[in-house]
């Protein structure tokens, strides 16, 4: 969706054009992957994916990722193991635009996650979030900005969508997720603003009536796209929110495009 090169080939063949990402945050140990490889270094098949030396493959009801990548644009190793077990899964999956090009799905809303990496050597189990997101068009056809955040509240998952396509018309979505999977539609709760980034991304969420929006950590400040924490009130409760806020207008720039190489670097092995 982000490589530059599939963008300056013509958008003619996205097999010549996968990636692993994979981004620690905090400390030293902090790195960035997201290596992109041409067709002779993908192997699909109905349960697995493998690009380049990472692979993804479902083991019973587990997912199982090994990661064997170079981080950039300074280079340091990350290897090792991640296992997603969902809690539940999800087989709907939701049109963001009315013409039905761009569409998301919520494969399995909470999960549980256990990494064990060899380099950096790290140790942790916590919840996670396994989603897709597929389409018919470039994203930045459809849409000119987009925020996006996921909260893990005591039991269920809630995850809010608002978009503004490329029409000027406005999509907002709030959805509820029960342990087992089970999707509700809810009324999304009022608009809150949190303070821009350094790139001077707006970050747009929402948060119950008469309750502040706390920011814990911005984990990705780019020109065009901003990944952060924060804790607020949903639906009555407290819970800490993973937030994401996406410019395509900037992204769809030249200038961007050129900037991009320095942290998706292209290998032919």
């Amino acid at each position: 969706m982000f490589s530059p090169y599939y963008a300056w080939r013509g958008r003619r063949d996205p097999l010549n054009h996968c990636a692993v990402n994979i981004a620690l945050y905090g400390g030293a140990d902090a790195r960035w992957a997201m290596t992109e490889r041409g067709r002779d270094c993908v192997q699909r098949e109905a349960r697995s994916l493998r690009i380049g030396p990472s692979a993804l493959r479902w083991q019973g009801s587990t997912l199982k990722i090994d990661v064997d990548e170079i981080s950039a644009p300074v280079p340091k190793r990350i290897r090792g193991t991640i296992r997603v077990t969902p809690s539940g899964l999800t087989s709907r999956s939701f049109a963001l635009d009315q013409a039905g090009n761009h569409v998301w799905h919520p494969i399995a809303p909470r999960a549980r996650i256990d990494v064990r990496l060899e380099r950096p050597d790290l140790r942790w189990s916590g919840t996670g979030y396994l989603d897709s997101n597929f389409g018919s068009e470039p994203l930045e056809q459809g849409f000119s900005d987009w925020s996006w955040s996921r909260a893990h509240l005591e039991e269920d998952s809630v995850v809010l969508y608002d978009s503004t396509r490329r029409d000027g018309s406005q999509s907002e979505m709030a959805l509820r997720f029960a342990p087992d999977g089970a999707v509700q539609s809810l009324a999304p709760p009022p608009p809150a603003h949190l303070p821009p980034t350094g790139w001077r991304i707006p970050r747009p969420t929402r948060a119950d009536r008469c309750h502040s929006v706390q920011l814990v950590q911005t984990l990705e400040d780019t020109p065009f796209y901003a990944r952060s924490r924060i804790k607020t009130q949903l639906y009555g409760e407290q819970g800490e929110v993973f937030h994401e806020s996406l410019m395509l207008d900037r992204f769809a720039s030249p200038l961007v495009r050129a900037m991009l190489p320095f942290r998706m670097p292209r290998r032919f092995f």
